[in-house]
């Protein structure tokens, strides 16, 4: 399916006059400059919310694109048409995009990052975005944890910080009864704390913590557990706390 959207993509770009060569794009306007993934995505992503096609295939078109180009822009025009005039997208197809692309096995770095700074840190579609990509599967990613369900888990969970923690806690309670997502939801939990818009509940975190298995040496366990012990809640709301942490567990 991945490979049927990214062939898309490549064909509606080359009916632009968008071709890639060796060592980037060029276009026929152009053919002597070269352009990279990211001018491509800047210049031509927000076109596929213009063409004439129904929601649905636009945003399958647009996923095709990043499949194709590999670049965050591509996700900020996604969003852009979400919240858009002519939004929202149809929720299946936008959410189900995500979904299959956490679990592929391939790069999936502008998704979550996407993800992370923009749909979990925005209160109005955090709740959503985090159960339409984990929330809502959680009890059958530990109930059948295939390969792909845990590629997806762990994406999520490690840039959930920014999620608010009512929304995301029942997820890592579940999270926790599956020791392989144990390092991830650490990630989780320790990104709750250190991002700036990051969201956790020392004593509920704490509890949390106390039930993982993680490797011997995790770097910054020791940490997390004087921070959360003392009842911080955020890096950000008590800069200092975590350098006392490291001076008392160094």
């Amino acid at each position: 399916m991945e490979m049927q959207a990214m062939e898309a993509a490549r064909r509606w770009l080359t009916d632009q006059g968008i071709s890639q060569v060796r060592d980037g794009w060029v276009n026929a306007e152009a053919p002597d400059v070269l352009l990279t993934a990211n001018q491509v995505a800047h210049s031509w992503a927000g076109d596929v919310f213009a063409e004439d096609l129904d929601a649905a295939d636009q945003t399958r078109l647009a996923f095709g694109l990043l499949d194709l180009l590999d670049e965050y822009w591509v996700m900020c025009e996604v969003r852009f048409a979400n919240e858009g005039a002519e939004g929202p997208l149809p929720a299946d197809v936008l959410w189900g995009s995500c979904r299959q692309r956490l679990e592929a096995d391939r790069d999936a770095e502008a998704l979550t990052y996407s993800l992370w700074v923009d749909w979990f840190e925005d209160r109005s579609t955090a709740a959503q975005a985090f159960a339409e990509v984990l929330g809502n599967d959680i009890d059958r990613v530990v109930a059948e944890p295939s390969e792909a369900l845990l590629r997806r888990a762990r994406r999520v969970l490690e840039c959930s910080g920014p999620v608010p923690w009512p929304v995301k806690e029942p997820t890592y309670r579940t999270a926790v009864l599956l020791p392989a997502l144990h390092t991830a939801l650490f990630k989780g939990l320790r990104a709750s704390y250190h991002d700036v818009y990051g969201d956790l509940e020392p004593a509920a975190g704490l509890a949390l913590l106390d039930q993982l298995d993680l490797p011997t040496g995790t770097q910054h366990l020791a940490e997390m557990r004087h921070v959360l012990t003392a009842g911080h809640k955020n890096h950000y709301g008590s800069p200092r706390a975590w350098d006392d942490a490291m001076r008392s567990c160094s």
